[in-house]
Parts: C-alpha cells; sequence; structure tokens
C-alpha cells in the first residue's frame, strides 16, 4: 500500500473459516505497555515490532482493510532512530512502540481524508495529538479508515471499501473509528487513537471487544480544529486492556496553545494501578428521546446485566435509575450538523461526498448560526439536570448499554436515505452521544459476546473530569473478567 496514494477496496476478499484454520496464526502482538517494557529491557527492537507491526497491517489488509494510509519506509527509519536512541539509554513512555491513528488526524506527509474520496494534498505538519505521541517516543505506522465525516456506526464507503470487524467479518467492526478498532482488535498494532464526536471511539470498542475511552472535552486536543464539531469531537485510545488505553491517554493528552478546552492534567495510568474504593453506580437501560422507540436488544440486555451482577459481586451499589436527559436531542442535532458542513465545506470536490453528506450539510447550514449558539448555551442548563444523577442523587458512575443492538452486518445502511440512515442509526446506537453533549468522559468495557459471537460493550459513564474513577473501576472489572484473554479469529 503506498504512503501517497489511498487504497480503494470495493469488494474486498474475505477467507473462510476453513481457510483461518488452515493457516497458523501468528504469535500474538504484545500490548502497549508490554512492548514498552520490552523495549527498555531490550528484549526486542523498535525495528523487529514495526516490521511485525507492518507485516500483519498488509496481510490483513484485503481481509479487513483497515487502514487508509501506511508510513511504511518513514515507520521503518523512525524505528531504527528510537533504537538508537533506546542503546543510548534513552526512555520515554512509548519509545519505539508502534501506533496508528485515525484519518481525521493530520499526520505530515500524509493527506487527511477523513473517509471521503477525491485527491487531498498531504498535511504539512502533524496534529497536537500526533505531535504528543512523537514525543512520548511512539512510531505511528498509518491512519486507519473512518467513514466519511465520522458520521456513521459503520466505516464503509466508496473511497476505500469496507472495513470489516475481526470477530466475524461478515459485520461491521462500528464507526467512525472502525479502522482503529479493527486494527486494534485484530492485533496489527497495540493500539491506536480514534475520535468521539458521538459515541465514535466507544461504539466500535463494544462492537469489537476493547476498552475505549471518551475523555473529557479537551483531554487530548483535536488541533488544528479546536473545537471540533462544535465541541462534540474528542480524540481518545483503544487497545485491549485498560492500562494500554491509559498509556495511551497519558502520552496524547495535552493542550495546544490555541485550544478552547483546558482540562487540567490526570493521570491515567495510576489510576489504572488504584482500587476505585466501593461506588455507587446507577443502571440506565431506557435511553434519552430519540423518536425510534429504541431498547437494548435482549442479547445486549443479558450481556450489560451480567456485568452489573459482577460490579456488584466486586463490592458496589449497583441499582436502577432513570437520568433525567430532556430533550438533549434537539440541542445536539444543531451542533452535529454544522460540523458536518464545517468539515464538508472544505472539500475540494463536493459532488464526491456521500448523497447523505450533502443532506446533512444543507442542514448544517441552515442550523448554523443562532440556533447552534442557542444550542451551545443549554448546555450549562444540561449539566446541571444530567448531572443532578452524581450531585443530588449520589451516584458516582452510570452504567447503560454502550449500543442497543449488536455490530450490524456489512451493508446494512446501503443505498438508505439519509432520514432512513439517521433512524436506524439511533435505533442501534441510542446512547452514547449524550455525554459527547456534555463534554464529560466515558469508558466502554468489554461486556461479552451474542449466542453467534459478536461482542457488545457497556459504558462507565461519570460526571466532569471524572476519568481516573472511571479507569479504576474498568480496571478492576478487567482484573476479574479477563477480557483481553479473548482473541477473534482474524488475530
Amino acid at each position: 500500500m503506498s504512503s501517497a496514494e489511498p487504497t480503494k477496496q470495493t469488494g474486498p476478499a474475505v477467507r473462510s473459516h476453513a481457510d483461518r484454520d488452515r493457516v497458523p496464526a501468528p504469535a500474538p502482538m504484545p500490548g502497549l505497555a508490554e512492548s514498552a517494557r520490552l523495549l527498555a529491557d531490550s528484549a526486542t527492537t523498535s525495528s523487529a515490532l514495526v516490521a511485525d507491526a507492518l507485516a500483519r497491517i498488509e496481510a490483513a489488509q484485503p481481509t479487513l482493510n483497515a487502514f487508509r494510509h501506511l508510513r511504511a519506509e518513514a515507520a521503518l527509519a523512525e524505528a531504527a532512530e528510537a533504537d538508537r536512541r533506546l542503546a543510548a539509554g534513552e526512555r520515554l513512555p512509548l519509545l519505539g512502540v508502534p501506533v496508528a491513528v485515525k484519518d481525521d488526524t493530520d499526520v505530515a506527509g500524509l493527506p487527511t481524508h477523513f473517509g471521503c474520496d477525491g485527491e487531498r494534498p498531504p498535511a504539512t505538519t502533524d496534529s497536537e495529538a500526533v505531535r504528543r505521541l512523537r514525543a512520548a517516543g511512539a512510531v505511528i505506522v498509518g491512519k486507519t479508515n473512518s467513514c466519511e465525516l465520522g458520521q456513521w456506526p459503520f466505516t464503509e464507503g466508496p473511497a476505500f471499501g469496507a472495513t470489516r470487524n475481526p470477530w466475524n467479518t461478515a459485520h461491521t467492526p462500528g464507526g467512525s473509528s472502525g479502522g482503529s478498532a479493527a486494527a486494534v482488535a485484530a492485533g496489527l498494532v497495540p493500539a491506536a487513537l480514534g475520535s468521539d464526536g458521538a459515541g465514535s471511539v466507544r461504539i466500535p470498542a463494544a462492537w469489537t471487544h476493547l476498552v475505549g475511552i471518551k475523555p473529557q472535552r479537551g483531554r487530548v486536543s483535536v488541533h488544528p480544529n479546536h473545537d471540533a464539531f462544535q465541541g462534540l469531537t474528542v480524540n481518545g485510545p483503544l487497545a485491549r486492556t485498560v492500562a494500554d488505553a491509559a498509556l495511551l491517554l497519558d502520552a496524547a493528552a495535552g493542550a495546544h496553545p490555541d485550544d478552547f478546552h483546558r482540562p487540567p492534567a490526570v493521570r491515567a495510568s495510576d489510576a489504572a494501578r488504584r482500587d476505585p474504593g466501593r461506588l455507587r453506580i446507577a443502571l440506565a437501560w431506557r435511553p434519552p428521546l430519540t423518536l425510534t422507540g429504541a431498547g437494548p436488544d435482549p442479547e445486549v440486555r443479558r450481556a450489560v446485566a451480567a456485568l452489573a451482577e459482577t460490579l456488584a459481586r466486586l463490592g458496589h451499589h449497583v441499582e436502577e435509575a432513570r437520568p433525567r436527559y430532556g430533550l438533549i436531542g434537539l440541542t445536539f442535532v444543531p451542533r452535529a450538523t454544522a460540523g458536518i458542513a464545517e468539515f464538508a465545506a472544505r472539500h475540494p470536490e463536493p459532488a464526491l461526498l456521500d448523497p447523505r453528506t450533502r443532506t446533512a450539510l444543507r442542514t448544517g447550514t441552515r442550523l448554523g448560526g443562532r440556533v447552534v449558539r442557542a444550542a451551545r448555551a443549554r448546555e450549562v442548563r444540561q449539566h446541571r439536570r444530567i448531572g443532578a444523577l452524581f450531585d443530588a442523587s449520589g451516584y458516582d458512575v452510570l452504567l447503560t448499554p454502550t449500543t442497543a443492538a449488536p455490530p450490524p452486518r456489512i451493508g446494512t445502511f446501503d443505498r438508505l436515505s439519509a432520514w432512513r440512515t439517521d433512524v436506524t442509526m439511533a435505533a442501534a446506537c441510542p446512547y452514547a452521544w449524550p455525554w459527547n453533549v456534555l463534554g464529560w468522559p466515558g469508558i466502554n468495557v468489554p461486556a461479552g459476546f451474542t449466542r453467534s459471537g459478536l461482542p457488545v460493550g457497556a459504558q462507565l459513564l461519570g460526571p466532569s473530569r471524572s476519568e481516573e474513577r472511571l479507569i479504576a473501576l474498568a480496571a478492576q472489572l478487567e482484573d476479574d473478567l479477563r477480557w483481553y484473554e479473548r482473541r477473534p479469529p482474524i488475530s
């Protein structure tokens, strides 16, 4: 795959289970923290880890189609330099470790297509998040696929084909950070950065059996956008373990001087080693109003209920509750569509955009200006109303399903109108997006599998700046459930 041109795949080949059974699976790639430890102990080299990641990506690309661009030559050169630095005694949190980033993130020398078709010039500078990852020593091996402008909970489009779920390639890994999720779940890279504007880290994490952290707004810079999608979108990590996700969060976190949102620093990796204490946890089954009548699929409900029972067994007080969401969707829609309009207006060839994107562009243009300002002004009242769950009712964490449904089949959203796409999407994914409106943190944790083997997830949600509590609770769950021991057929 060229680092200068996108790889288009309209019909990637899918190997059968029998074919996979005949090919011995390679040893699993070590996780992020383990890779860093092996490098610091001189038990491996960055050149070996990066070459292994590139080989795995190339081998899986016809099946999973997780990547839009690879930086093979540049990444190997950076790995060799990392080895020289390691040999000289230098130590950094991720020195020499391969990671991937989503293709809405600027990496100098590569175009940022953000799921769109057409030509784009290479970015001249790194985004702030990539700059910080490099400062921590990470080697960026490539950019992962996203649906067009990050709008949908699937990662498919004419520009690159369909990105597939390593647990079952007939199904989507979710979106819009589906490429990052597929790459991590399949063990192509130890961890990857995604972005979350309405659940786009948490949804694919749920559907690929990963930990996905949506941090507090501003925790990880979205520079050069500063206020992406009217404050809805944040960058966050996807990884197989809480410790790996926390390590990537620590490495990427921090503000650019021009950023609007600058929360105080957290120590995510320290939180992953901390006992969360005994918490009061509210379990909410009812999603906010979406006019779809959506509720959790019975298999999703069964899995999340089992997770709630685990939390109770671990000593937490868990009881059902109903957050007062109100009509929060009326403020989400103007912000989301205005954000799409802002990004779509930058496309040099608008005719190449999906018709649904052009519909969102028109809607966002109509709802921009005064309507968006009014929607954002309501956020303070939404903080008070929904925050009463924590402040007045005394809960520490809100537990919900991450999605109402298991991962849909590839092509489910093909040829749907903009309206039908939105309705179908809202029915499948009604739980995640309110926390983007609020700007508060949340974590997807694996909740188990359907009877047909498809992953589903649960959200741990908290009030403002509560990442450390959520991470500590997720780590406690992981220590008990050991979800990282189960791997997909393609790995």
